[in-house]
């Protein structure tokens, strides 16, 4: 007799394709870096627990920004659902080689400028996420540094003009620097191979304090910059306070951390079926200055006490 039953296979449930994140950074990390920590640990607070209900993969430049591109283009081959950018140069990468993907950019730099959102309420395109700085921050930077040693009449400042974020930065502090009289020695550089020879020139340019803009390539390098600033004996102000930690004097900016596990909620939101131009762009709220004093101690510098009293933290 004729079977008229369908074969058992035919009533098995097909797998859900669990939603793919790309993770693209321009610096060297690994998944279980602080901030990515933070971003899994936010996702997972949310409902979404890595290799469950999603799966992330993790793409670095290791500094080399030149290689976003192509990291970029193989996020999008892979079929992404949504892409998360760790720096400004990472989101334009991944910008140019995809119109619809949602990008969540972790450290936006004047998005409506370049194009890759209409507005910081409505950004209208495949692109939205946290800003990185807040108006004003380069100069407050300055006046850190005046505050530092004060008089300080001379600062350098180290600038990778591959990242337009730092051509940003750098034009904001030059006008500041202007407005303050202060002489600026910028450094370009571009790889971590030029980062050795900087400290040493700048220490010959008897600078007073050196600013290092953020920048993947300086967050990557934080331990070769922490050395070679600490051998010429000069002063460092950083962005992140993660270069702090990791042998920097003093950082003024916002929480990385605090970024990255921010941008799991418009990860979310992107997965239940928001659109990324219909979600605004996050400002910082908070600003954070840390200061490292066993670094003060080793360069010979005594931090001044009003600078002590209002620092959020002070490693001892």
């Amino acid at each position: 007799m004729a079977s008229c039953g369908r074969p058992l296979a035919a009533f098995a449930q097909t797998p859900a394709k669990r939603p793919r994140i790309a993770f693209l950074g321009g610096s060297g990390s690994r998944p279980s870096a602080k901030s990515v920590a933070a971003f899994i640990e936010a996702m997972r607070a949310l409902g979404y627990s890595e290799g469950r209900e999603f799966e992330m993969e993790y793409r670095w430049a290791e500094g080399y920004l030149e290689r976003l591109p192509a990291l970029a283009e193989e996020a999008v081959r892979r079929g992404s659902d949504v892409i998360v950018a760790a720096n400004i140069q990472a989101v334009v990468a991944a910008r140019d080689v995809t119109k619809t993907i949602p990008i969540v950019g972790l450290l936006l730099d004047d998005p409506v400028g370049l194009g890759l959102i209409k507005s910081d309420d409505r950004p209208g395109g495949n692109v939205t996420g946290l800003l990185a700085s807040v108006p004003g921050l380069p100069a407050k930077q300055l006046e850190l540094a005046r505050d530092l040693i004060p008089g300080a009449a001379k600062i350098g400042l180290l600038v990778n003009p591959s990242n337009v974020s730092d051509v940003n930065q750098r034009q904001e502090m030059e006008t500041a620097g202007a407005a303050m009289a202060v002489t600026l020695i910028p450094v370009e550089t571009r790889t971590p191979e030029e980062i050795d020879p900087v400290f040493p020139a700048l220490a010959r340019e008897r600078v007073d304090v050196v600013i290092v803009l953020r920048d993947p390539l300086f967050f990557a390098q934080r331990r070769t910059i922490g050395a070679a600033a600490l051998a010429a004996r000069l002063p460092t102000i950083f962005g992140f306070r993660e270069n702090v930690d990791d042998g920097g004097l003093i950082s003024y900016g916002i929480n990385l951390s605090q970024n990255f596990g921010r941008a799991a909620d418009y990860v979310v939101k992107i997965l239940k079926g928001a659109k990324p131009g219909d979600l605004p762009v996050e400002f910082p709220t908070k600003l954070e200055l840390v200061i490292n004093l066993p670094t003060a101690k080793a360069i010979g510098l005594a931090i001044p006490p009003t600078l002590l009293a209002r620092a959020d933290e002070v490693i001892e």
